[in-house]
């Protein structure tokens, strides 16, 4: 039997509330999510030959240290995500292709609720820091798409969470 799907952060009366969480279990909660980086083809060129350094420093060494923090603090950026105890961040970021980038950023905790949105903002801070740090070459570089490539734990598993 298929069941409802209802957005969970409306109360009864239709207005915005962060979702009551106390009555659920402690378990173990996972996410992966990914984000995508595309180049123009020669900037692209640019920085593998410059094995993804800029004039502000690595590229990917700095793209990890923001989408971590990022992790930690998603909670201050989106108002109905709950504060969690982060056990776990693991970002990676390798060429597709010739021009393309993908940053992967994987999350575990233990908690009641999931770390979906804090994976997400983890790729999606990561994205925009390389993008920060090679404008000065290009401003047609391209984020996206950005999606949840999975989840363990909670009422259903998704995708594969890595």
């Amino acid at each position: 039997m298929k069941r409802k799907q209802t957005l969970t952060h409306l109360d009864a009366a239709g207005h915005p509330a962060m979702v009551d969480v106390s009555g659920k279990a402690v378990t173990a909660r996972q996410a992966l999510a990914e984000c995508r980086v595309r180049f123009p083809a020669d900037v692209a060129a640019q920085l593998r030959k410059s094995g993804l350094r800029s004039a502000k420093g690595g590229i990917v060494d700095t793209a990890i240290i923001a989408g971590t923090l990022a992790v930690k603090r998603t909670h201050e950026l989106i108002p109905f995500c709950h504060p969690l105890l982060i056990d776990g961040v693991r970002i990676a970021i390798d060429w597709r292709g010739e021009r393309e980038l993908r940053i992967e950023c994987a999350v575990k905790t233990s908690h009641r609720t999931g770390v979906e949105m804090e994976a997400l903002t983890g790729a999606t801070v990561a994205a925009l820091t390389v993008y920060d740090m090679c404008k000065a070459l290009s401003h047609a570089i391209v984020l996206g798409p950005a999606k949840l490539a999975g989840k363990r734990g909670g009422k259903r598993d998704f995708g594969s969470a890595g």
